[in-house]
């Protein structure tokens, strides 16, 4: 059996009490492979069953059925199961070759909808490096999401309305022209941007001016409304562009200018509720009663403006009622925590249970040498210029390695914005990191393209045997091919714990791991060996690519046939 199965049936016939999911939740890989190949801990079963962990662990493995291991024993408070490698083999692999790239798939979701809100980025300024991890980490979710047996939909909510269009349509009619923006829309709208803050600095009537327009814009006037339809159009133009290099795609793009008719209904049922105080002229939710820690959540500003609690208020509320959602997932950064905290308690006074469903999926930041990019000081690293300096490094390397590869500048592609996808989803996401062109794009080391290359490699060698691999005879039972087949074997526990904690660098991590084992056993065997067991080593082989292939995948990452 594959997946720990046979060990999860074996541990709850002896322990009946505790739940399947339970003893699945608590299996772990040893230390070290001398110690076994899959741990069970028997702390937490201390109090339970009122026994020292030792005494169960040695219990267990009295009472235990071995006969589907090669032995079973006890190591202080662990369980230690030693797996009979020729039946793990045959089985492992006969699976993996059968399902192809469903090995892996669940059904834990039964089809239930989960909401993404990812990407979101603002439109008249282009997107940065800073729109990079709600844009990988909202995407690699979404397969993760769908491996595990739910059905994403993935919403880009975009940042299409606030006040900062009031300061660009002032910043466009005083100093713009139609035929500047229409030259390069996005980069002129971003100069126009930064020149208003600048200015701003000088002469504060500016912001003045600024809310003016927008609160034009708001009550729906013609020009504004033109203009602001324009900078919408082309930013969406640009924004496709990277999408379609990252082949990220959406269910829905209903941004913050969607909800402008959603929100006085909001705004009544909180007043319904009696949930609306009045302070210093404006309408707030005090939430003390919830968190006393928690500052009050505004609804209305002193003028009668919405803001955007309001606003994700409304939209919570739609994608319920218009999805109906199992989870409703906001890939935000983690400096939005608080933000989050106040709308999950906002949904609960307003008595709806699925507040508890709403998940902030917090990230850390990314920086360039050292440094936060700011788009109003105009310190910005445009994603585009970082893919297509990404292209050239990958196509360097690609010329030196395979100089006579067809289709270099796919591949190059493929290889480029694979690896600066990779190194952000590797990281964990909550964790900051500092981005080094030069570092993510190398064919060695903890990089996309070592997975890529290493993925690759494999199906060179399927190519060169030119023959069909079967599933039967699959009798591997050497220690060479076994760090493979147990690392194979975790495949469908990763994808469940990638989803159960929301992160994707579970899957990368693991990528790497199972690159790592196949480039050590590649270097050590000969693989084409014309002997009885050719097949099991094309099997096994052919097993690694196709997991490799799927996890990168999930990733939302290309693999290449060849590099």
């Amino acid at each position: 059996m594959t997946d720990n199965k046979s060990i999860i049936t074996s541990l709850s016939q002896v322990l009946p009490d505790i739940p399947v999911a339970e003893i699945a939740a608590k299996l772990e890989s040893p230390k070290s492979s001398d110690l076994g190949d899959v741990a069970f801990p028997t702390f937490t079963l201390a109090k339970l069953l009122r026994q020292a962990p030792q005494q169960i662990a040695s219990d267990i493995v009295n009472r235990i059925d071995q006969s589907d291991f090669e032995k079973v024993v006890a190591t202080g408070p662990y369980v230690n199961f030693f797996l009979d490698k020729k039946m793990t083999s045959q089985a492992t692999l006969k699976t993996i070759l059968t399902q192809g790239a469903a090995f892996g798939d669940n059904n834990d979701g039964d089809g239930a909808n989960v909401t993404i809100d990812m990407s979101s980025p603002n439109i008249a300024k282009p997107m940065s490096m800073g729109h990079l991890r709600s844009t990988v980490i909202g995407n690699a979710l979404a397969n993760i999401t769908a491996k595990n047996g739910y059905h994403p939909i993935k919403i880009n909510h975009l940042g299409d309305w606030g006040t900062q269009f009031g300061k660009l349509i002032y910043a466009y009619k005083t100093w713009g022209t139609e035929a500047e923006v229409k030259a390069d829309p996005i980069a002129t709208l971003l100069r126009y941007y930064v020149e208003f803050h600048e200015k701003a600095k000088i002469d504060d009537s500016l912001n003045d001016a600024g809310r003016a327009w927008f609160k034009k814009l708001e009550d729906g006037d013609e020009e504004a409304h033109q203009l602001w339809t324009w900078f919408r159009a082309e930013s969406l133009k640009e924004f496709t562009e990277i999408y379609d290099r990252l082949e990220i795609s959406f269910d829905s793009f209903n941004g913050e200018a969607f909800y402008n008719d959603k929100m006085d209904k909001v705004v009544d049922m909180l007043a319904e509720k009696s949930l609306l105080v009045e302070s210093q002229g404006a309408q707030i939710v005090d939430l003390s009663d919830i968190n006393p820690n928690l500052t009050p959540a505004m609804i209305k500003r002193t003028d009668g403006a919405t803001l955007y609690m309001t606003r994700d208020l409304a939209a919570a509320v739609y994608r319920k009622e218009t999805y109906n959602f199992a989870k409703s997932l906001y890939v935000v950064g983690g400096e939005q925590r608080e933000h989050f905290v106040q709308m999950k308690a906002v949904l609960s006074l307003m008595g709806f249970d699925w507040a508890d469903d709403v998940e902030h999926i917090a990230f850390g930041l990314i920086t360039f040498n050292g440094k936060k990019m700011s788009t109003r000081k105009g310190d910005v690293v445009l994603l585009k210029d970082v893919l297509n300096d990404a292209h050239d490094l990958a196509l360097k390397q690609i010329q030196e390695k395979n100089p006579d590869l067809a289709d270099k500048a796919t591949v190059a592609e493929q290889v480029g914005a694979g690896a600066v996808v990779f190194h952000d989803l590797m990281n964990d996401r909550t964790n900051n990191f500092d981005f080094n062109l030069e570092e993510v794009v190398r064919f060695e080391g903890d990089t996309g393209p070592y997975v890529q290359y290493t993925n690759a490699r494999a199906k060179s060698i399927l190519r060169k045997a030119n023959t069909a691999v079967s599933v039967d005879e699959l009798n591997l039972d050497d220690t060479a091919t076994w760090d493979i087949i147990t690392t194979l074997n975790q495949f469908p526990t990763i994808v469940q714990r990638a989803w159960q904690q929301r992160e994707a660098s579970i899957i990368a991590k693991y990528a790497l791991s199972l690159s790592r084992a196949f480039n050590k056993y590649y270097a050590n065997s000969k693989i084409l060996l014309p002997d009885d067991q050719l097949n099991a080593r094309l099997a096994l082989v052919k097993a690694v690519t196709i997991i490799l292939s799927e996890s990168l995948r999930l990733l939302g990452v290309k693999a290449p046939e060849e590099m």
